[in-house]
């Protein structure tokens, strides 16, 4: 009953199992095939029990080889055993290793902080020590060598650097302070003492006669340093020494600037310019004015009054040339100079000497703003005032307005010198001479005008067609002024320039009035406005507005003369030209009796212009060119006279040709008006 049971739960689980691989290769090829699970089942289990049995017939035979191998695996398992033991150790080794390395290591990280202090502290040490320490070398030369080396400047610096860093940790109350103290007190006094002593001698120097005070100032300007050094520790030396230096050399420039003045004083022309010398006054009883404005022996004892010729040149290319030497000049004979020449002589060499002066305290004293200033002027108060009460006396009497022209420019130059410089300081100086002069040229200027407005033309005896005098004197004046004022114009110069030439209208229309006819009138006119037009046009590059003036005078008066002229010459046929050509002109009916009239009349006037046309250009071109000295404005007039000759000629031919004049029987007397004009070419070759 129980091997059934048995047998029947085998079956169920072959059966199972057989389910469960039903989809094995095997089993799938059994049931194609048509056999029976079961069995072959059965002979399954018999061919796993034989396989079985042979193998445990195969371990039998292999028993010593397995025994073998096992041995041999407990060995291994034994070695392997060791290796972990011996590993482990290694790794409780490497443990302490590191942990050594990570001291080491902080260790080496304190020693490196702790070396960084040191050096720290031993460099500051030794900054502190060697700052503090002073070397023997610094005492020896400090006490022995001379001001003037080198090496004495060097140790000086490095005195004044202890100076100030043994101030700075006496402030830190540094005990070591007390142990240098005496030392350096007394080196600072000897050296204040040796560099005193030095500087106030270089200062004596500038006192010797005949000294030229540049070398030993240049000397003191190599050692700026040393005054530097008196500031720092000792101002009341540093004070003397500035004070002597300001004393001794306000009273050298005022010595030489004083004796430099005198001596160009006597260069000046002997004769100066007096009241006799304005544009409008004319001495009739002698030749004094006309030689003292053409003549050469006056020339040569005074200078040109109205013609600025080649005195212009002391604010151009003179202006910075070098300063007149009086003694150079007396030695060698030369000619005096004029006023503006020596005033630029000796304002030039003020301005460099106080631009000199205005550096040598800027660096040496190291000074600026207000306090540059009041050292600038104590040093050069005493010569401004000098200078200034020079001009002041040497303008209060001239009545040379080209001078004092010249003057007033150049002290703008000198001012626009010292603003390239930057040197402001002398700003009132200059406002002040500006002044004076300015003040001066106006008052002469206006001397002028009013001596021109005062001019009687009745009360003159010479009196001639010829370009006056007084108008040429305003020309050459007037022309130099213009030529300057170019470059450099000025509002009131221009202003005073513009009254003067007004007047100077006036004065050539009250001349008129001496002159008997219309004709001699215009003939002063032209001459007089063509004079100062070609003065003007040498001297001024670009058209002015008195040049535009005069121009507009000028043809106004030229028209009228060749009007004149041809109405002298022609004046029947002038008038009948003017009478008809209107009329013709308007076409009127009514004004038909006025032609007829007037051409009852053509006949006397053909008549007479055939008979004296020639003749009356030839007495025209003889006249115009004998009435005018300028032969080119002679030429001209009689080009324009010929030309409205030719004009009114051909106006006249064309009032001839109208219908109501056409049929008049002395139309065929008629002159071509080609036969005209080759008759007045003939004349082409004097204009």
């Amino acid at each position: 009953m129980h091997s059934v049971s048995s047998e029947s739960y085998f079956l169920e689980e072959v059966d199972s199992h057989i389910q469960a691989n039903l989809g094995d290769s095997v089993v799938q090829e059994a049931l194609k095939n048509g056999v029976d699970l079961r069995e072959y089942s059965t002979q399954v289990e018999d061919q796993l029990k034989a396989e079985e049995n042979l193998s445990i017939q195969d371990y039998i035979q292999q028993s010593q080889n397995i025994a073998s191998l096992h041995n041999q695996i407990v060995s291994c398992d034994e070695i392997l055993e060791r290796c972990q033991n011996m590993l482990l150790s290694f790794q409780t080794d490497l443990g302490s290793i590191s942990s050594e390395i990570m001291a080491l290591q902080q260790q080496s990280v304190q020693m490196n902080l702790k070396l960084q202090n040191r050096q720290a502290v031993r460099g500051e040490l030794s900054q502190f020590v060697g700052d503090m320490v002073i070397p023997e070398q610094m005492i020896t030369v400090i006490l022995d060598s001379p001001v003037t080396d080198q090496l004495f400047l060097d140790q000086l610096v490095a005195l004044e650097q202890k100076i100030t860093f043994l101030k700075e940790q006496s402030f830190r109350e540094a005990r070591s302070c007390t142990d240098v103290r005496d030392v350096v007190e007394k080196l600072k006094i000897k050296a204040m003492s040796k560099i005193r002593e030095f500087l106030l001698d270089r200062i004596s120097q500038f006192r010797k006669p005949m000294a030229n005070y540049h070398i030993p100032q240049n000397t003191m300007l190599k050692f700026s340093f040393y005054f530097k050094f008196l500031m720092a520790n000792d101002r009341e030396i540093a004070a003397e020494v500035r004070d002597d230096y300001c004393d001794t050399m306000s009273k050298v420039l005022f010595s030489y600037f004083k004796s430099y003045s005198g001596r160009l004083a006597k260069l000046q022309f002997d004769e100066i310019a007096t009241r006799e010398d304005l544009v409008g006054a004319i001495v009739e009883t002698s030749q004094r004015g006309v030689a003292g404005f053409f003549g050469k022996t006056t020339m040569k004892a005074k200078a040109s009054v109205f013609s600025i010729g080649e005195r212009g040149q002391v604010i151009d290319e003179a202006l910075e040339a070098p300063i007149i030497v009086p003694h150079h000049v007396q030695q060698k004979a030369e000619s005096k100079f004029s006023y503006e020449v020596l005033f630029r002589s000796e304002q030039f060499c003020f301005l460099e000497n106080a631009c000199r002066e205005y550096v040598f305290i800027t660096q040496f004293f190291m000074v600026e703003g207000n306090e540059l200033n009041d050292l600038f002027h104590l040093i050069l108060g005493k010569t401004e005032s000098l200078l200034k009460k020079a001009v002041d006396l040497s303008v209060q009497e001239s009545y040379d307005a080209i001078s004092l022209f010249l003057c007033l420019h150049l002290l703008f130059a000198f001012r626009k010198h010292c603003q390239m410089r930057k040197i402001a300081t002398l700003d009132k100086y200059w406002d002040n001479l500006q002044s004076t002069l300015w003040h001066r040229f106006r008052h002469v200027m206006q001397l002028n005008i009013q001596s021109i407005r005062d001019c009687d033309p009745l009360k003159l005896k010479t009196v001639d067609q010829r370009p006056h005098l007084i108008c040429r004197r305003y020309a050459e004046l007037s022309a130099g002024f213009m030529s300057i004022q170019e470059s450099d114009p000025n509002e009131n110069i221009s202003r005073l320039l513009s009254d003067l030439q007004q007047e100077v209208e006036y004065f050539i229309l009250k001349m008129t009035s001496v002159f008997d006819g219309r004709k001699n009138q215009l003939l002063f006119l032209i001459n007089n406005y063509d004079m100062i037009l070609s003065v003007l046009a040498e001297r001024v590059r670009n058209d002015c507005q008195e040049s535009d003036s005069f121009k507009d005078l000028l043809a106004t008066r030229t028209s009228e003369f060749v009007e004149l002229i041809l109405e002298s010459n022609f004046g029947e046929l002038l008038r009948f030209i003017k009478r008809v050509e209107p009329v013709i002109q308007q076409d009127d009916d009514d004004d038909d009796a006025i032609v007829t009239r007037e051409g009852a009349k053509v006949a006397s006037i053909l008549k007479d212009f055939n008979v004296r046309w020639k003749k009356a250009l030839d007495g025209i071109n003889s006249e115009i060119l004998g009435s005018f000295p300028n032969f080119k404005n002679g030429t001209s007039i009689l080009q324009q006279t010929l030309t409205q000759f030719v004009q009114y000629y051909h106006r006249f031919y064309k009032i001839m040709s109208h219908p109501q004049f056409s049929s008049h029987p002395e139309r065929s007397q008629l002159i071509n008006v080609h036969q005209l004009m080759v008759e007045v070419k003939k004349f082409k070759s004097n204009f």
